[in-house]
């Protein structure tokens, strides 16, 4: 009888590199957090290894956890996330605020206000999570939310290492072509490359931001209509993706990405719902049959006081502690005696 395959979500490692650079010519355009440049790539992996050793190190300066989805026993790599524990410092974070502007006249009694972009630079910026993607074949069931919410249980294993805030920037209104109207009408016409180009240059050297950028706001009623409408608008494959981080609290303001305007959602760190009601529990016992659903909850559990592993699964809480199901227990490489952190894969409505 065949193994059945489990999804388990680690911290990434050098040899996964290979499968993370054939995982990156399946993104689409505008996914600039898993790069389509095997030497990027392995500057992101590296400096997220680095990451992970450097944990109890309260010195070190922490750039970026990137953890991978792996199927095992397969060892395919299926997935990716990852969490930038702090924006900006020798590399500024860029945004643009939309605000309103209010013009009137009582000669003519008239009053308008006019939505205005204004460039926002921080240098000592909240934690992000970004570079989500699964393969599609494995989309759907939960497996998504469980690679996505993830990051939310590692920052509660660990508050110490992350802002009070938490962003996600969501890739905004981009063709199939790499085209996005807010670029088309704002960016190409102070850089004057296309926008794939310049939102992966990004990723190399921000000096040409801050030297070519306008400095002025920006009147968003002088843009293209179809500019307009994409301002906090999200690319067709990220609505779910919105959907869930909605779910769990994070919204949508005032500030947008400053080349193709997709939505950055926000959120109090304490107050995402996965952090919120998440629990830490021993394990009581491992059920190797469960007898249907019965008192058992769909939930995400990650390791506590080892090395991180996260998982979706049965469990429920007697007791005594926690029971679970034998797939979660072997994912997660634990035993009865041991802690676990879990929520709820989905918040109740």
């Amino acid at each position: 009888m065949s193994e059945v395959p489990l999804l388990v979500v680690r911290p990434v490692r050098i040899e996964d590199l290979g499968q993370l650079n054939a995982l990156a010519h399946l993104t689409a355009t505008g996914l600039t957090t898993l790069p389509r440049d095997e030497s990027l790539m392995e500057k992101r992996v590296k400096q997220a290894v680095r990451t992970f050793s450097q944990m109890e190190d309260d010195s070190a300066q922490h750039e970026l956890f990137l953890f991978v989805m792996e199927e095992k026993p397969s060892g395919q790599i299926v997935g990716t996330c990852g969490i930038v524990p702090k924006v900006g410092g020798f590399k500024p974070f860029y945004a643009y605020r939309l605000g309103t502007d209010v013009h009137e006249s009582e000669t003519l009694k008239l009053r308008y206000e006019h939505k205005v972009l204004h460039l926002l630079r921080e240098h000592d910026g909240p934690t992000e999570i970004g570079s989500l993607f699964l393969r599609s074949e494995y989309r759907g069931g939960g497996t998504g939310r469980v690679l996505s919410l993830c990051r939310f249980l590692f920052m509660a294993n660990h508050p110490s290492l992350f802002e009070s805030e938490v962003i996600a920037e969501l890739r905004g209104v981009i063709d199939d072509d790499g085209v996005s109207p807010f670029w088309e009408a704002l960016g190409h016409h102070f850089f004057g490359i296309d926008f794939p180009n310049a939102d992966m240059l990004s990723l190399y050297n921000k000096e040409f931001i801050e030297k070519l950028m306008p400095r002025h706001p920006i009147y968003v009623t002088l843009l293209p209509k179809e500019a307009q409408a994409s301002i906090g608008e999200v690319h067709r494959l990220t609505a779910p993706a919105r959907r869930l981080l909605e779910g769990e609290g994070l919204r949508w303001y005032d500030l947008v990405d400053i080349f193709e305007a997709g939505p950055i959602l926000q959120c109090k760190r304490e107050e995402i719902r996965a952090v919120r009601e998440s629990r830490v529990d021993v394990i009581a016992a491992i059920d190797d049959h469960p007898d249907g659903m019965g008192p058992y909850r769909k939930c995400i559990a990650t390791t506590v006081g080892k090395s991180f592993l996260a998982a979706g699964g049965l469990l429920y809480l007697r007791e005594d502690g926690l029971v679970l199901e034998k797939s979660l227990a072997a994912a997660l490489e634990v035993q009865p005696g041991e802690s676990v952190r879990y929520v709820d894969l989905r918040a109740e409505a």
